[in-house]
């Protein structure tokens, strides 16, 4: 299983990269493993603010639908079109071309009970 070192995750499988009070959110590769085949992704819209462990958006597979989850209170600044046209780019580039969104923080100390790539490995077993 691919855990970069370099990122935070949440409970729900999300994982997060951060600049400054931005961060950059997908799902990780476990996360697109378990859902299979990724078929559809409902993306948030620029400039809604949601709060932090608020559905952001859907994917969906062939196997099931699974809630995103916003890992911060803020503002959508970009969802990634890219995923409209082809949503397997979760399956295929999880971690790169296959994030979902870019959300604004109010608050950058919101991220402090995320873990660690080595935290998350430890979850996974």
């Amino acid at each position: 299983m691919n855990v970069p070192d370099d990122l935070l995750y949440t409970e729900s499988h999300e994982w997060i990269r951060r600049d400054g009070d931005t961060i950059r959110v997908g799902i990780t590769d476990h996360a697109q493993a378990e859902l299979t085949d990724v078929v559809y992704v409902e993306l948030p819209k620029k400039g809604a603010t949601y709060d932090a462990r608020g559905t952001i958006a859907v994917v969906e597979s062939v196997k099931a639908a699974s809630d995103i989850y916003a890992p911060a209170k803020g503002t959508v600044l970009e969802a990634n079109q890219a995923l409209e046209s082809n949503p397997a780019l979760l399956n295929t580039d999880p971690y790169g071309e296959g994030w979902i969104f870019l959300l604004k923080m109010d608050d950058p100390n919101q991220l402090s009970g995320l873990k660690d790539a080595a935290a998350y490995r430890a979850a996974l077993g």
